[in-house]
């Protein structure tokens, strides 16, 4: 079956963001793609993956390495060792009350250093020094400090993936996150598109905040990382 006729851009978000509204960033190795790695770890096989596509991957890696498959929904080939994985869940806007808030602030370049200070101390997940890149984020400053921020990461056509969710200790309890998350929605809803987001599925906590806004589970996925076997797999003839 063809991938138009039989699969969603939201079944494999990372190679319909670039392959398309996020073609620009896309670094291709025969049919694979993956962003720059100081920007994200996500990484695209094709829907459908063949000796080829694993040996290329295989080659990227180098022997014996470990590669991120966030999202990927087979099974690895022989010779590979699965070396994690984590069930996650992947749900979509269904009547959020977005809306801008007064004390958010655009965060850019320049805020890298805090970004990455708060990610440290709350591990919302993947976020590198060009993550900012990917797309609007917004963070909250209290004091100087750069107390809570989310933003937009994964960007299939017509959708965008609201990411890098996270708050300080200090300051939880206020719905900072959520405020956030409304705000970057609002973006995201301005140009037309619908927005999206991904979690642990034994974040129960992020599950139920996220059901209470207005967001549908769509569908159970995994975060997979994989290592390489240890000689390059020859591509099949």
């Amino acid at each position: 079956m063809s991938r138009t006729a039989s699969r969603h851009v939201l079944d494999n978000p990372a190679l319909a963001s670039l392959t398309g509204p996020h073609s620009r960033f896309a670094e291709r190795h025969g049919r694979l793609l993956r962003y720059p790695v100081d920007m994200s770890p996500w990484l695209a096989l094709p829907d459908d993956p063949d000796a080829d596509d694993w040996a290329d991957l295989a080659a990227l890696a180098g022997p014996g390495g470990e590669v991120p498959l966030l999202g990927f929904h087979g099974e690895v080939p022989a010779g590979w060792e699965t070396t994690q994985r984590i069930e996650g869940v992947q749900f979509v806007d269904d009547g959020l009350a977005a809306a801008p808030d007064a004390e958010a602030v655009r965060l850019g370049p320049a805020d890298v250093p805090d970004m990455l200070d708060l990610v440290a101390r709350t591990r919302p997940g993947p976020f590198e020094r060009r993550t900012v890149e990917l797309g609007t984020y917004l963070g909250i400053y209290r004091e100087g400090a750069l107390v809570a921020m989310a933003g937009e990461r994964l960007h299939p056509p017509g959708w965008t993936e609201i990411s890098a969710v996270c708050t300080d200790p200090a300051v939880r309890g206020q719905r900072l996150a959520t405020r956030l998350i409304l705000a970057v929605a609002h973006g995201i809803r301005e140009r037309s598109e619908t927005p999206f987001l991904h979690t642990g599925a034994a974040n129960t906590g992020a599950i139920r905040l996220y059901e209470s806004l207005g967001f549908r589970l769509r569908r159970r996925t995994a975060f997979l990382a994989a290592r390489a076997p240890e000689r390059d797999a020859a591509p099949a003839a």
